[in-house]
């Protein structure tokens, strides 16, 4: 996909000014619920909770779950779509990127989109960064600081650089 495309060019357009103001305002998080609403295109349900500063470089890719919370600073490179279940905590500045490019220099302008999906009840702790086309399974645990570059299994607890399976949770 082309980085430059005039669809995603105005959906940026629209959306970076809603963030910026979300951003730099007082909210309650009725108001915050309501702009992140206008940004995803999508109702966000009242059950969730959004920390501020929240960053967006898109926005319509992203699906929030219900019960999730979001703690501030969190970035959502979200073009190749990013998708919250129910029940999902998220730590403060963590980064979930769906989006990279390719390793030739003639097409690194282009763009490769992977989702990802972050399953119920899953949390990703502070300063974590999880990488395009990676599913965090139900329940898991990222640890802080974490990067992961693949798949999480549920019930399981990752850590490190690069993130591996250190323990197992007992299943819920």
């Amino acid at each position: 996909m082309k980085a430059t495309s005039p669809k995603i060019a105005q959906v940026v357009a629209t959306n970076q000014p809603l963030v910026q103001a979300l951003n730099t305002g007082v909210h309650t998080n009725q108001e915050v619920r309501q702009v992140v609403a206008k940004i995803t295109g999508q109702a966000i349900d009242p059950s969730v909770e959004i920390r501020l500063p929240f960053y967006t470089d898109f926005g319509r890719h992203l699906q929030i779950g219900k019960n999730v919370f979001i703690n501030s600073g969190v970035t959502f490179t979200d073009l190749g779509g990013i998708q919250l279940a129910d029940r999902v905590l998220i730590g403060p500045n963590a980064t979930l990127v769906s989006v990279n490019h390719p390793l030739d220099p003639a097409d690194r302008r282009n763009l490769e989109l992977k989702p990802i999906k972050v399953d119920t009840n899953a949390w990703i702790g502070a300063n974590a960064t999880i990488l395009p086309g990676v599913t965090i399974g139900e329940n898991a645990v990222v640890a802080a600081g974490a990067i992961v570059t693949k798949d999480v299994p549920a019930n399981t607890v990752v850590a490190g650089v690069p993130a591996k399976i250190i323990k197992k949770i007992k299943e819920v």
